[in-house]
């Protein structure tokens, strides 16, 4: 088995005659090649559920049998194993595949595969050797993915370590963004194959379960944390890009928020270098992706059940069209941020850094975690006591403590018993829900305003006004349930 390590970058085709021209390749002689590879898998996907990937590629007169591990590629930075022999197409022996398990899942699915994609490309690639023990494959891959009657362009730059440490790919990678338009990409051709074939629409992608394993260091698990947001936040970006749907730009900001939690969680561990860095790049960033989710609560949640109750209002209607107005302004704006160079360094350099954090074996993860929950848990207690009255301001602030105790929760809960962690996780998320509503009744007023300056619908403001005061019947209810919850990481 080989661990194939690699940077995928898109580029837009108008640059890519600008790479060969870039002072990191100027000293080296390209090759060229072109490569057909054809993915298999069996009629109910099973390879791709467990993200392996199967694959014939011919190159040249040569047919090679390939076996990878599909892994997701935050940031870019794809670390995968491979195993790779050569064989003619139709015949499928796994002897080369030292995974005993694997090996056997392979052989037991063998007589249904059936090839599902193939990506069609030229590569030209530059092997530089930008220091002593360090060797690294520029590739730049152009052509398509086919499948069936469907196709996609295939345009994208890879950076694979053949020799070094992975510090010096992110060198050349950041070197090479410097100059041309380069994003990070999330997802293999492979993934992008499996997405063509199927047809599927663009989903949204949620957060996932953070991987934990025992004899992981502190700062190991804050570097898988952070690798899984990233995860959930370039999953996002396509459907964010491309469509109007209000779930994708409302998983991204998930996804910020999560990473900044995790910041500010693992900070007294992380370099202050690190956390100055880029923790307000990430914020910024979130806020730049604001106002476009305001407008989208307050036209699909705030607005329709009193267009329902008032329809004729005229009021309302020209509210409507203004907020509708707003909110196409809005997102416009929020897809040129997640299309800017700017974005994309983000993305690159932060993953950079993060591979780069050195470990330490202290303090352990099991005193670091629940010392850093119970540093949370205080802050929510005290400003729980604090939200008894309607004071938006100390609302707001204790739905901020209670989102960043939850994600904490989220990121430690393999370490706690399961059933004691649902009921605790179970009653923050009311309580966290609940403030939720209450803080878009907030922004809806100061929305309704913006809108329309000068203008001020005694409608809308009553039926906010009611709504809040039917929440706030609420609020203390739920307050004393989560308080009297016994948090999951405390025994007895």
């Amino acid at each position: 088995m080989a661990l194939e390590t690699e940077i995928k970058l898109s580029l837009p085709a108008s640059a890519a005659r600008r790479l060969p021209a870039h002072g990191l390749l100027a000293d080296s002689k390209p090759l060229r090649q072109k490569l057909v590879n054809t993915y298999y898998d069996t009629p109910d996907r099973r390879l791709q559920r467990k993200r392996v990937a199967v694959r014939y590629r011919q190159k040249g007169t040569e047919w090679l049998l390939t076996v990878k591990s599909d892994a997701p590629s935050p940031g870019g930075l794809a670390q995968r194993s491979e195993w790779e022999a050569p064989g003619q197409p139709g015949d499928f022996d796994f002897a080369h595949v030292d995974n005993p398990k694997l090996r056997r899942f392979l052989e037991s699915v063998t007589p249904e595969l059936v090839p599902l994609f193939t990506t069609d490309f030229t590569r030209n690639f530059w092997v530089v050797v930008p220091q002593a023990g360090t060797r690294i494959e520029v590739a730049l891959d152009r052509g398509k993915i086919v499948a069936g009657e469907r196709q996609e362009p295939i345009c994208e730059v890879e950076l694979e370590l053949l020799e070094g440490e992975v510090a010096a790919l992110f060198t050349a990678a950041v070197s090479l963004q410097s100059d041309l338009p380069l994003h990070p990409e999330g997802a293999s051709k492979a993934e992008r194959g499996y997405r063509l074939a199927s047809a599927e629409a663009l989903v949204p992608n949620k957060a996932t379960d953070v991987r934990l394993e025992m004899g992981m260091t502190s700062i190991a698990v804050f570097r898988s944390t952070a690798f899984s947001c990233l995860s959930q936040l370039q999953g996002n970006e396509r459907g964010l890009r491309e469509s109007n749907a209000p779930e994708f730009i409302h998983q991204a900001r998930v996804a910020m928020r999560r990473l900044r939690s995790a910041i500010r969680l693992w900070r007294p561990l992380l370099p202050e270098e690190y956390v100055n860095n880029f923790d307000p790049r990430w914020r910024t960033l979130a806020n730049q992706l604001g106002d476009t989710r305001n407008w989208d609560v307050f036209i699909t949640e705030i607005l329709p059940p009193i267009s329902k109750a008032f329809p004729d209002h005229s009021d309302l209607q020209r509210l409507v069209g203004q907020a509708m107005s707003h909110l196409a302004g809005c997102r416009k704006a929020a897809q040129e941020v997640m299309t800017s160079p700017t974005y994309s360094q983000l993305l690159l350099e932060f993953t950079a850094a993060t591979v780069a954090l050195e470990e330490s074996k202290k303090p352990p993860l099991t005193v670091f975690a629940p010392r850093s929950l119970n540093k949370r848990a205080k802050r929510v207690a005290a400003l729980a006591l604090e939200t008894r009255d309607s004071d938006p301001e100390a609302r707001h602030a204790l739905r901020v403590a209670l989102k960043r105790l939850r994600y904490a929760l989220e990121f430690f809960a393999p370490l706690f018993p399961a059933r004691r962690l649902q009921r605790y996780h179970q009653s923050a998320a009311g309580l966290l829900d609940l403030l939720g509503r209450m803080n878009d009744n907030v922004v809806a007023e100061q929305l309704a305003v913006a809108a329309q300056p000068g203008h001020h619908s005694d409608l809308v403001r009553a039926w906010l006004a009611g709504r809040n005061d039917l929440m706030l019947g609420q609020l203390a209810a739920l307050l004393g349930d989560f308080l009297s919850h016994q948090p999951p990481w405390e025994h007895g």
